[in-house]
């Protein structure tokens, strides 16, 4: 079936907090439709014993908050998540302890990280999940009950097949961290704007399953994809089922006007493919195709900071002559690929932090800003900034890279 922040600067946009509305009671149909492993009728304690949620938990000591030291700017208006930046942009680890307090009284969550690479029960109940979730899966497919809407989004599929897989790679191998998810609007469409990398683009999916499973609402994060993904085998197909479209204007505005929640990484293959001792280094964001369909479309701009998908194939060359050859965009050389054959394409483990900032309004904007260069290039900046000096604020205060 087929159903059709801050200072305010004259040349940037205002920046507002736009915090999500609390979730109401989820209907019936909501319920049935969450993923199994959110369903289960009991639960395990640290002891490993299965209770009811009836039975009364043992409370907890609250932790004791660490110390903070005074705010470096106390009461002073600033940049939401760039304010207070104290770390060299050339040099950002290691920092002081006392430079390390100071950047966290400046205001951006950090939670401890502390979680294991490997647990043999977690694999074992994802395992189970995963049995469950399938076997729903095929019983509902069989019976014709999904739908999928014009852009060949599969929300049956995505629910039960895709999120499921891509669950291991988010809880398990890289571990996950997500704040600031309360800035995506509870309902209505939204442009999500990130930093791109990882040589294979990897982020994109890690932020689907964030916005997916951290959000109160559990929305879908329609991906805006490259040619070259719909032009692969199998690839194409399976980003069109779980969301993604081509990145163009008239698809994302159409998104963004029927009230989806849109991602675009602007750095393209600039950013994927640069090399590691480019990493963290944002590239050029083209000429601000993003920010004319925001504003044509009068959503807001949420820009994402993610930590850790650089890390996950370190590209230490590229292979130019051979990329050209073949048609594609870079061959990288890695330390486990090509040396190591197939087993090169297994990603490291590196932790990771997905940070959602606050939104950037775009809707106090007439109708001609869109068609106005000054106005697309000052807010393309903004939002580039914002997630460049975001970005070396969490690596600053970051632990081991691949143990969190």
């Amino acid at each position: 079936m087929v159903k059709g922040n801050g200072a305010s600067d004259a040349r940037t946009a205002k920046v507002i907090q736009l915090y999500a509305s609390p979730p109401e009671a989820p209907s019936r149909e909501q319920v049935r439709r969450r993923h199994p492993s959110q369903q289960k009728s009991t639960e395990r304690t640290d002891s490993g014993i299965e209770r009811t949620p009836t039975t009364p938990r043992r409370p907890r000591a609250p932790r004791p908050a660490p110390p903070r030291a005074g705010h470096p700017n106390p009461g002073g208006a600033g940049h939401p998540n760039t304010d207070d930046f104290l770390a060299d942009p050339a040099d950002v680890t290691p920092i002081s302890k006392d430079m390390a307090t100071r950047l966290d009284a400046a205001g951006l969550p950090v939670r401890p990280t502390g979680s294991p690479l490997f647990s043999l029960s977690s694999l074992r109940s994802t395992l189970a999940d995963s049995v469950i979730a399938g076997a729903g899966y095929l019983r509902e497919r069989l019976t014709g009950d999904y739908e999928v809407d014009d852009f060949g989004f599969d929300q049956h599929f995505t629910e039960n097949v895709f999120l499921p897989a891509m669950r291991v790679l988010f809880d398990k191998w890289f571990r996950v961290e997500v704040t600031g998810i309360e800035n995506i609007p509870a309902e209505g469409g939204a442009l999500l704007v990130a930093n791109h990398a990882g040589t294979l683009p990897i982020d994109a999916l890690m932020t689907s399953v964030a916005v997916h499973d951290h959000h109160p609402q559990h929305r879908f994060l329609r991906i805006l994809a490259a040619d070259l993904a719909f032009e692969s085998p199998f690839v194409g197909q399976l980003a069109r089922r779980t969301g993604s479209t081509l990145a163009c204007t008239a698809d994302a505005e159409r998104l963004l006007r029927g009230g989806e929640l849109t991602g675009v990484w602007p750095e393209g293959f600039k950013g994927v493919g640069k090399l590691y001792k480019d990493r963290y280094k944002l590239q050029r964001f083209g000429r601000g195709g993003f920010v004319t369909t925001a504003l044509r479309a009068a959503v807001p701009i949420v820009p994402v900071s993610i930590v850790g998908s650089e890390e996950i194939y370190p590209m230490l060359s590229d292979l130019k002559p051979l990329a050209r050859l073949v048609g594609l965009p870079y061959i990288p050389v890695t330390p486990t690929f090509p040396a190591l054959g197939p087993l090169g394409l297994v990603p490291l483990p590196s932790k990771w932090h997905i940070h959602f900032g606050k939104p950037i309004e775009t809707s106090q904007y007439d109708e001609q800003a869109a068609d106005d260069p000054m106005v697309v290039f000052d807010l393309t900046d903004h939002v580039r900034e914002e997630i460049q000096q975001t970005l070396f604020r969490m690596l600053s205060r970051r632990g081991s890279v691949y143990f969190g």
